[in-house]
Order: structure tokens, then sequence, then C-alpha cells
């Protein structure tokens, strides 16, 4: 029931991109279906979107461009301290200055707006639309609904989303799923999730997914994770059903890959 391909991967029927994007390169095989406590590594951090994005602009300034303060004078909305920071995630001060750089030059006002992640998006899945993903997306990071997100929301979820545990992941996940925010996932709200995903990785989702569309997928999601048959999904069902279900773990993965 699984096959792999160079660039691809299939687990119970559903498409699990490399989480290049695009990029997708030899060194990033994967290493089986089950979901993986992630490795602390460069590696692993660089296969996130986001983080390449933010990787890429501080290459282009060179590396004498910040001093050991990260000239946060400079910026309007300063981050909290590096040392609070490195204490709320999983990232080290290096990178977070690193981090911090890409974003500052991205981003000179402090805030990410949702037409960047759009764009962000768009540069990494060309072979699709990207445009419902990314807006989905940012409103998950943008958790006090300001329609912008500071550099502090942005490392914090990127920590929980590439280094957090399973659970944590899994409670980020459900945000994403909760689209209104009123502590319920409904069928309705993970069938244009997932649309959204396959939509946005475009002519990579083929083959694969011709008997399985997004619509069956949510069907056989939902049934198991509604357990008392209420029409919602709660936080509790969701994150239950998840850790015990296999199938789903690994199908959760392509959630994970595309961040």
């Amino acid at each position: 029931n699984i096959t792999q391909h160079a660039d691809e991967k299939v687990v119970d029927g559903t498409f699990l991109p490399e989480a290049n994007g695009k990029d997708a390169s030899p060194s990033g095989q994967s290493e089986g279906s089950k979901w993986q406590k992630p490795r602390l590594s460069r590696k692993s951090l660089m296969k996130c979107c986001l983080v390449k994005w933010i990787i890429a602009s501080t290459s282009k300034q060179g590396p004498d461009c910040c001093d050991s303060d990260l000239e946060l004078s400079m910026v309007r909305h300063q981050p909290e301290g590096l040392d609070q920071l490195q204490a709320q995630t999983q990232f080290t001060r290096k990178e977070l200055q690193s981090l911090y750089r890409g974003f500052k030059n991205e981003c000179p006002s402090g805030l990410v707006d949702e037409e960047t992640f759009k764009t962000i998006y768009s540069q990494f899945f060309p072979q699709g639309d990207a445009t419902t993903y990314a807006h989905f997306l940012f409103n998950a990071f943008d958790m006090d609904r300001s329609g912008s997100i500071r550099f502090e929301d942005f490392v914090l979820g990127l920590s929980v989303l590439l280094r957090g545990s399973v659970t944590e992941k899994l409670r980020w996940a459900f945000n994403l799923y909760d689209i209104n925010k009123d502590g319920y996932i409904t069928k309705e709200e993970m069938l244009a999730i997932m649309t959204s995903i396959y939509d946005m990785m475009g002519r990579y989702t083929l083959p694969s997914v011709k008997d399985d569309s997004p619509f069956d997928h949510v069907e056989k999601f939902f049934q198991k994770m509604d357990r008392n048959r209420d029409g919602v999904v709660t936080i509790d069902e969701f994150i239950e059903t998840c850790q015990k279900d296999e199938n789903i773990m690994a199908s959760m993965q392509l959630f994970e890959n595309v961040i």
C-alpha cells in the first residue's frame, strides 16, 4: 500500500510531498511513512518553506550586515529579547539571529502580512494555486486576527511545527483546520483545508490521488474522528484519533510537509 518515487510518496492513498516543494533533492528522501519525531538538524530545518524564504533573504545580505544585537533599534516592532525567545522555542540563539535577520530584511516594519505568505508559497509551489492555502496558514499564525504577524509569533509557530512534540503539532494542526476558531472542526472546514493543499500541490498530486479525492479523504477521516457523531470534531477527539490511527498520523504529514 506504500509506493515511493523520487520526489513523492503515497501513504494509504494520501499524497505526501517532500517538504522541499519544487526544490526536492535526492538527499531529502523519506525514511518511512510513520510520524517520526523531528531531528534538531539544519537539514530538517531547511525543509520548511518559510525558513527557506528567510534564509534566502539572509544570504542576499551577506554575513556582516548585522551586529550582535540584531539592530533591534532599527525595527518598528521590536521582538522580545533573544534570551526570552530562546527559552520559549526550540531554536538556538544562532538560529534565531539568522531567522530574525532574514525576517527583518523581508519585512522591515517587523510585521509580515498575508500577501507575503501568498508570494512565498506561490514561489515554492508554482505548479498549483497556493492562494487559499496561504490564506489559511496565515490565519493560523495570526492568532490575534490583527492581519499581521510579529516575529515572535512567527518563530513560536515555527518552533512548534518544526520541533514540537507530536501533541503540540496536532494542537497546531487543529488550529489550522478550525477556520472560524470556534473550538470545533466541521467537515466543511476540513474539506476546505484539504482542498487548498491539493490545489497548491497541482501536478504533483497526479496520478497519486486519482482514486482518492479530497472529499473522499475527508469523509474517511471525519468518520473516524467524530467519535460521538455530533457533526463536529473537538480537539480531544482530534488528538486522540490521530495518535491512535497510524494511517491518519502518516497522512497528517501532508500538512506538516507543506509549511
